[in-house]
């Protein structure tokens, strides 16, 4: 049965702040272990302050991400791009940061980043964090309906094509059961429904659905 702890910020700055601390400590853990980033704005502030800390970290440490929209990696609407100051503060080398090729067709960037995700798993580094958002329509990653979680099954991540026009990868609901502590941080106007539905365990919210198979869920807002 899936645990949801929840935590409300008085201010944006202060969830701003845990966010940067609790990145900070996963981060810092030692042995090989990996983070998964989440996209959109609401991370933004933590990651750029952690870009200015010399945090240490092990040099097993890996990144990957939730979801990429299929725009080139120099986009400012990839997700990958919005990360480069905390990347490149980290320092890794280029084959501990797992991104979505978006260089290639959608459905080979998708399955090329299934097989980078199975490689991670295969390798028996622990997922320790996984940062994910919450859409005021419900959606998390680029999960955005039904029809997205059917086709998820079977997969670690899949491609998909967006209610706003827009093509993207998404990691699926089974490689989000593989994460040690999955982290929803939710800010911004108009998500106070999608919170609340969240919270309630609502079986018609996709964000519920997708995490419903794993052990321990928080749910951060402000």
């Amino acid at each position: 049965m899936t645990v949801i702890t929840t935590r409300r910020f008085d201010s944006r700055s202060a969830l701003d702040a845990a966010l940067e601390e609790r990145l900070a400590r996963g981060i810092s853990a030692p042995g090989a272990s990996a983070i998964m980033l989440s996209g959109g704005t609401t991370p933004l502030p933590a990651y750029r302050a952690l870009a200015q800390r010399a945090v240490p970290h092990d040099d097993g440490l890996r990144i990957l991400f939730s979801d990429e929209r299929y725009v080139p990696r120099d986009s400012p609407a990839s997700n990958y791009h919005q990360s480069r100051a905390l990347l490149d503060a980290l320092a890794l080398p280029a084959p501990a940061v797992l991104r979505v090729r978006t260089e290639l067709p959608l459905e080979e960037a998708a399955a090329e980043y299934e097989r980078q995700l199975a490689a991670l798993l295969n390798s028996g580094v622990r997922i320790g964090l996984g940062l994910l958002g919450l859409g005021a329509d419900g959606h998390t990653a680029s999960l955005f309906g039904a029809a997205d979680l059917q086709r998820s099954g079977g997969h670690l991540a899949i491609a998909v094509h967006r209610p706003d026009g827009m093509s993207a990868v998404s990691v699926t609901p089974d490689f989000l059961s593989r994460i040690g502590e999955l982290l929803f941080v939710v800010a911004g106007d108009g998500k106070q429904e999608a919170i609340r539905a969240f919270v309630g365990q609502d079986p018609q919210l996709t964000a519920w659905r997708a995490v419903q198979g794993s052990p321990a869920v928080q749910l951060w807002f402000a």
